[in-house]
């Protein structure tokens, strides 16, 4: 079985939709006219930095993932179930037909306008300690204003409360042994929260107006990690709820586990849910994790043009290397030097491959990394880049020219933690200027 999922807020970046905002024009058109300015303009360009804005990043969000799904549609099989990371849960219910994409855009545009008049609070992410831990921290500390906002991975939380409390308790967990990370996230209040309320309840009368259709795909909740049921009442409830409610991500992903699902593909810019998911899939699987696994950055934050993968970062970047191999020794023996310059973001299906050249590509990876690889997973996973995403989380695909030792950096370190990270900053998995405020507050 299959389900898509959508991701939501710290996704978006300068150049989001590039390739797809010329094959939809339509939805670009009717996105304009439900927000007032040009969409387009806003991903590709950024004007003022808008996307570091929630009251702009959401509905650009919305927008970008409804044009993925869109491309969904005509490249990828039919998914049995669909799910979305707080924000992304909006582009689920109006992929399964429960609203048409004008009012899921009304909705998130006025979603993200009252998210963002709340201030006052701070959201930070905890990596590298379990629930029992983080809980009880919160509860020696007398943290009673800081909650879980969300449960992303087993070992991946975010933290919401006030500023000051966040600062207060931050020390306690600097001193729990096995923290990879207790990092800040940018963002303008206190979100799935109770500090939130207020907003919610706003939301919430003008959820009562909307109409809600049938849904055509189960849609997993955020609140309680179920589908959502058939009542439209209900569906309005619980999207009023998720804005002060923790997003219960790895509740979500298990129960989809244990309903089928073995094929997960995440529409949008990013592969941070795709990450998360293989994490809760292993602990599910009760399998090892590796010793240095990468951690993804937490699926809420903003993401500011600065804050990108870290390509002139110190040491090998093996994300980089794998994409160059799926170029010149899977993509190019096939289709020519036009593989040589073929954007990493882009669909295969650009090249008019077929299902005979998907058969080929898989037998021609497979021979390459030395590991089986079906023609499903080249379709699934349909750009060079998501492709090497997928394949570094496998721990049989063999890296190419692996230095004898590692970079200097990593070795001048004797503290495990700050070697973790910096060893997920090599690996692309985290930003240079995230691996950085990590260290400082280890410090």
């Amino acid at each position: 079985m299959r389900c898509h999922v959508f991701p939501g807020q710290g996704t978006q970046k300068k150049g989001m939709g590039r390739s797809l905002f010329g094959r939809f024009p339509d939805l670009r058109r009717r996105a304009d006219l439900v927000l007032g300015y040009p969409v387009e303009e806003l991903c590709l360009e950024n004007p003022e930095r808008r996307l570091s804005d929630t009251a702009y990043a959401q509905p650009a969000i919305y927008v970008v993932n409804a044009l993925h799904w869109s491309a969904a549609r005509e490249d990828l099989p039919p998914a049995d179930f669909l799910a979305g990371h707080s924000l992304g849960e909006y582009s689920a219910l109006f992929a399964a037909g429960a609203f048409d994409f004008e009012t899921g855009l009304t909705l998130v545009r006025r979603r993200a306008e009252l998210m963002s008049q709340v201030s006052g609070g701070a959201m930070a992410a905890v990596v590298g300690l379990a629930e029992q831990t983080v809980q009880d921290i919160l509860k020696r500390q007398g943290a009673t204003g800081v909650v879980i906002a969300n449960y992303n991975a087993p070992e991946q939380f975010v933290l919401s409360g006030s500023r000051e409390e966040l600062a207060r308790i931050k020390p306690a967990f600097e001193k729990e042994e096995g923290l990879r990370g207790f990092v800040p996230v940018r963002v303008s209040g206190p979100f799935h929260a109770p500090a939130m309320a207020p907003a919610a309840d706003r939301f919430r009368s003008l959820l009562a107006s909307v109409e809600v259709g049938d849904l055509r795909t189960p849609v997993i909740s955020n609140v309680t990690g179920r589908p959502f049921g058939p009542d439209a009442r209900e569906i309005r409830d619980l999207l009023a709820e998720q804005i002060a409610k923790p997003v219960r991500w790895t509740d979500s992903i298990r129960y989809l586990r244990d309903a089928g699902v073995s094929v997960f593909t995440e529409l949008g810019e990013s592969k941070v849910l795709t990450s998360l998911i293989d994490r809760i899939t292993a602990e599910q699987e009760t399998a090892p994790e590796p010793a240095h696994e990468p951690t993804r950055e937490p699926a809420e934050e903003p993401a500011p043009e600065s804050v990108r993968e870290p390509e002139a970062a110190s040491g090998p970047d093996p994300r980089r290397d794998l994409i160059e191999r799926i170029r010149r020794e899977i993509l190019q023996p096939e289709i020519g030097d036009e593989a040589l310059g073929f954007d990493e973001d882009a669909s295969f299906r650009q090249l008019g491959l077929n299902s005979i050249i998907y058969v080929r590509l898989a037998r021609r990876a497979a021979t390459v990394l030395g590991v089986p690889v079906k023609p499903d997973l080249i379709f699934q996973h349909r750009s060079c880049a998501a492709l090497a995403d997928h394949l570094l989380t496998r721990d049989d695909i063999p890296q190419s020219a692996p230095p004898e030792a590692p970079p200097a950096p990593v070795r001048a370190y004797r503290d495990e933690r700050v070697t973790a990270l910096l060893h997920d900053c090599a690996n692309g998995a985290l930003s240079v200027e995230r691996t950085i405020e990590a260290i400082r507050a280890l410090a």
